[in-house]
């Protein structure tokens, strides 16, 4: 009964979910490579492929005449998106980016946003594509085309220890859970209430963060219980933050893919399905020549890795 009741709770919050999207929160602020020193990793070569005429004979004009792709992403989110010890950015976003880039055969730029406000960025013709780990929605796809490169739930982290004994989604009732602002956990949490109360507790204090990295650092100084993120990111803090000795994963036994398993990708606005053609076939390019699993590969993602270049699965 208990593994039912979760579940229904789950899929009632699924579908606040799906009417929810990425809130425009212009108050969040993007963040500053020197913010981000204590995360920082060792500058690494990208991955490099090679040109495929064919595939680039599919870009629009408009992107050619521009000789440049403006990607935008939110750093810190790692393993998507981190700055290197020399200030620039790094991360599984970056790497495939320049990699699309290549097979592609036009530079694509890789820019901070805040992830708030990424989405209308895009609207402003700031930037032609997202590559921040954005779960893909029906809400989103209002928007904008998604092409899917990762698959994967959210999963809690508590201290190392757990000394709150988080073993399940529900165990969260009435503790402080931190969070990046406008992501789509904050709303899983406070979908939460109900379920909470019929256990005889309050509901989740939800703490929502300007940047991931923020919400880690919220956990660490107790000003949190729990930390909640997509289930990649999770596996890579755990291993890397305090030398893997800050953190630990709730495995959770009925979930055991994570809660609410999603799609993320990139994604260019839905008035040019020209561009996402593009887009998709020089990620099929990338998975058929290997360099796909490469980038998995140096950032531990191989878990998380679609078969093949799809549009919009995101249900």
């Amino acid at each position: 009964m208990k593994k039912l009741t979760t579940a229904l709770s789950l899929v009632a919050v699924a579908g606040a979910l799906l009417t929810s999207g990425c809130a425009n929160n212009p108050a969040a602020e993007a963040s500053k490579p020197s913010e981000n020193a204590p995360g920082a990793v060792a500058p690494s070569t990208p991955i490099a492929t090679t040109t495929d005429d064919r595939i680039a004979a599919l870009l629009p004009q408009s992107i050619r005449d521009k000789g440049e792709i403006k990607a935008a992403g939110n750093i810190p989110y790692p393993p998507y998106t981190m700055y290197d010890t020399d200030s620039k950015p790094t991360g599984f976003d970056y790497d495939l980016s320049q990699a699309l880039g290549q097979k592609l055969g036009i530079p694509v730029s890789f820019n901070q946003q805040a992830f708030s406000t990424i989405i209308p960025s895009l609207l402003s013709k700031k930037f032609d594509v997202i590559l921040s780990a954005m779960n893909d929605t029906p809400e989103r796809q209002k928007t904008l085309n998604f092409v899917d490169y990762t698959h994967g739930g959210f999963i809690i982290l508590v201290k190392s220890g757990n000394p709150d004994g988080v073993k399940a989604l529900l165990d969260v009732c009435g503790k402080t859970v931190s969070v990046q602002k406008a992501t789509v956990q904050g709303e899983l949490l406070r979908g939460l209430e109900t379920q909470c109360k019929e256990k005889g507790h309050d509901g989740v204090q939800v703490l929502e963060l300007p940047t991931d990295l923020d919400a880690q650092t919220a956990l660490r100084a107790g000003k949190s219980q729990a930390y909640v993120v997509d289930a990649p990111v999770a596996e890579y803090v755990v291993k890397t933050a305090g030398d893997g000795k800050a953190f630990e994963l709730v495995r959770d036994a009925e979930f055991p893919a994570g809660y609410l398993p999603v799609f993320s990708g990139m994604g260019n606005l839905n008035t040019d399905p020209e561009f996402t053609e593009a887009l998709r076939a020089a990620f099929q390019a990338l998975i058929d020549d290997g360099t796909y699993k490469k980038i998995l590969d140096r950032y531990s993602l191989t878990s998380y890795a679609v078969d093949s270049a799809a549009v919009n699965q995101g249900k």
